[in-house]
């Protein structure tokens, strides 16, 4: 009996240097899309991934460097395992797009484009704003979102951005208004409320002027050939054509990303979910939202190789 299986991805904050490396240095298609990637917009992912760069920890150079990574990771498993058949595909925030061109639905080097101009429209926003984003810890979202509301009324500038588990959400805006609501959240129970190395604030409603233009770079590059639906980080549900795609990821500049809403609305759909590329920070968030879902990691080819032998020989 085939399984049900869901692609994951993760977001911007995952990256790091030297991730890929297994890959580039054991995998001509890896080599190949790294040349792609750089060819596309000019610079040298190789240099920028492999070498001390600080330009991985910009948004518009971090975005492209992971949705590459991804896509390898996603490429080799696929060539390695080719009766998989997939359920879904869903993203983290950024990860959305590595799962629209995972599903077909975006050409890979327009995808390192978009992505990598989407950085560029989100760096330019807050060019001239000090802007940032905040995890809470052990808090419950109606007081969060209750203090946010209470400090937008008086003024400031913060709303929720991720909602990634029971008892962690990240909030985002001005950081000056973050710094001032630190001690508000831990009065109302936090156990933590830590400012994040961030320099933009995603998913509020600052990136509202990044909106139209990022519309436009879709409508170009978006197309309806997708191989399973995606479940939307606005929504948490299911979509399946360009012109719910381009919706739905032009408002996901300004709304939160619910994803442990999406892990929650597809655990008795899915039994296995695989997370490709860096790290495993979605397989950890997984094993609090759904125990009883099999979560994976393809990061490396030794990671590759096991998840094949142990579940898809």
């Amino acid at each position: 009996m085939s399984k049900k299986v869901a692609m994951i991805f993760s977001g911007q904050g995952s990256q790091v240097g030297g991730m890929g490396r297994c890959f580039y240095d054991n995998s001509e298609l890896a080599q190949k899309m790294f040349l792609e990637a750089s060819t596309r917009i000019g610079i040298s992912f190789k240099d920028l991934i492999f070498e001390d760069d600080e330009r991985l920890h910009q948004s518009r150079y971090a975005q492209p460097a992971i949705l590459l990574v991804q896509m390898i990771a996603y490429k080799l498993f696929k060539k390695s395992c080719p009766n998989v058949k997939i359920e879904l595909f869903l993203g983290h925030s950024l990860g959305e797009f590595t799962a629209l061109c995972a599903s077909g639905a975006i050409d890979f080097a327009d995808a390192i484009e978009l992505v990598y101009k989407r950085g560029c429209l989100m760096e330019d926003v807050f060019s001239s704003m000090e802007a940032g984003m905040m995890v809470i810890v052990k808090l419950d979202d109606a007081k969060v979102e209750a203090i946010c509301e209470e400090a937008r009324r008086n003024g400031k500038k913060i709303w929720p951005a991720n909602y990634n588990q029971d008892g962690q959400i990240v909030v985002a805006g001005i950081k000056s208004d973050l710094h001032e609501l630190e001690e508000t959240f831990k009065e109302a129970g936090a156990k933590r409320a830590m400012l994040l190395n961030m320099s933009v604030a995603s998913h509020c409603e600052l990136l509202k002027p990044a909106q139209e233009p990022l519309e436009e770079l879709m409508q170009s590059m978006i197309n309806d050939n997708f191989e399973a639906p995606i479940i939307s980080n606005v929504t948490a549900s299911p979509y399946s054509t360009k012109e719910e795609a381009v919706k739905l990821l032009k408002e996901q500049l300004i709304k939160p990303v619910k994803y442990k809403q999406s892990i929650a609305s597809i655990s008795d759909k899915i039994e296995i979910a695989i997370e490709f590329g860096h790290g495993v920070i979605l397989k950890n968030l997984n094993k609090r939202i759904a125990k009883d879902m099999i979560t994976l990691n393809v990061s490396d080819m030794a990671t590759l190789s096991e998840v094949k032998e142990e579940f898809f020989d």
